[in-house]
């Protein structure tokens, strides 16, 4: 077993940690309290490269691996996980989708500007009635013939108002369940496409989350994704490599929450010594650093298999499950630390704690990782 980064990884990693600090930190507080989208950040991550990471050059994509990936999502999301965000359904969800299912033509017209980070996309699966029970899609997608006629309503979509590619999951044969589901590409503009108010959330308060509405928007014959009746694959296949994005973020988010509590233990004194010498604050570090640690390699181990060709249904899983509720676990504390100031936006604690919540929910809550855990064990 290696354990080692390799050198171009290193440097990968130090160019998003040195963006981060640079780039990010300066008015994200300002940014979660506007709920501000970070355009200018974003703009400029993708002329670094990071909205195509693992997409064939020839696409303008990067054509980088899973593990710098996962490098890149860890130091963005220390710093601002409204960004990183961002990042992950643009790479994960929209560039893996269309590069690995898409036509030639899809390709050429969608996928490089994409990769490029000139434009960006969202994944448009969740429905009001539609969460965790993917199968339950109630847009609706009639065959016209040489088009589709789309109708619906799909909820909590990133990137919602942002985006100019959105690939929508809708049903065109309901007799047939999961297997009557397609997917399909609309461009921002399409008549009968609308975007709902943004939301107002708890955590990564920046990131552009609203509700799409379809009303007979028409959407061309070879905007399709796949054959007939892939649609609901297509959206499986693609939120396994979307949850190591993910992991990857609450990875990075308890990272940013330990490394603010250390410092703070060791510059904030009581009793006539640093906190950091108090047992009681020593153990809560020692705690955080080991969950920490434990959630990087599970997370470096399913990008890795991501990487080596092999499964990484479990391992992706796993990922989530465990580093998002590390997540939870160490921000809580970090908050714990700071004692009164963990309370106050100007430390920054606060907000990664409500930051962390959502690791648990989006691409596959919790429960819905057990589930594919254990059909992955029992199998």
């Amino acid at each position: 077993m290696h354990f080692e980064l390799s050198e171009e990884q290193i440097m990968i990693q130090q160019a998003a940690r040195d963006f981060a600090q640079q780039e990010l930190k300066p008015g994200v507080i300002e940014r979660d309290e506007h709920q501000k989208f970070p355009a200018e950040q974003v703009k400029k991550l993708g002329e670094l490269g990071f909205l195509g990471m693992m997409v064939d050059p020839k696409y303008n994509g990067s054509g980088l691996d899973a593990i710098s990936y996962v490098l890149v999502m860890e130091e963005l999301s220390k710093i601002d996980a409204s960004a990183s965000v961002v990042v992950s359904v643009n790479n994960s969800l929209v560039c893996y989708g269309l590069e690995h299912y898409g036509s030639e033509a899809q390709k050429e017209k969608y996928l490089k500007p994409l990769a490029s980070g000139e434009k960006i996309g969202a994944f448009c699966l969740s429905e009001p009635e539609a969460g965790s029970d993917a199968t339950s899609q109630r847009t609706t997608a009639e065959d016209k013939g040489d088009y589709y006629l789309l109708n619906g309503t799909k909820n909590w979509i990133t990137n919602g108002s942002t985006a100019s590619t959105y690939l929508v999951i809708a049903q065109t044969h309901p007799e047939l369940r999961h297997k009557g589901i397609n997917a399909f590409i609309v461009e921002k503009g399409t008549e009968g496409f609308t975007i709902g108010p943004k939301e107002n959330k708890l955590g990564i308060r920046g990131s552009d989350t609203h509700s799409l509405m379809f009303n007979d928007v028409k959407v061309p014959k070879e905007n399709r994704i796949g054959d007939d009746g892939f649609g609901f694959s297509f959206a499986m296949k693609t939120l396994e490599g979307g949850r190591i994005g993910i992991a990857a973020q609450a990875l990075g988010i308890a990272q940013g929450a330990f490394e603010l509590a250390t410092q703070y233990a060791k510059e904030r004194k009581s009793f006539g010594k640093p906190i950091s010498e108090h047992q009681a604050i020593a153990f809560k570090l020692a705690d955080m650093a080991t969950q920490i640690e434990a959630a990087r390699l599970l997370v470096y181990k399913a990008a890795w298999l991501k990487d080596q060709g092999l499964p990484y249904t479990q391992a992706g899983s796993m990922a989530k499950l465990f580093a998002s509720k590390v997540a939870m676990d160490v921000t809580i504390e970090a908050v714990q630390v700071h004692g009164g100031y963990g309370f106050v936006k100007e430390y920054h604690v606060e907000r990664l704690m409500r930051d962390a919540k959502i690791t648990q929910i989006y691409e596959g809550t919790s429960e819905i990782q057990k589930m594919v855990i254990s059909r992955e064990v029992i199998r």
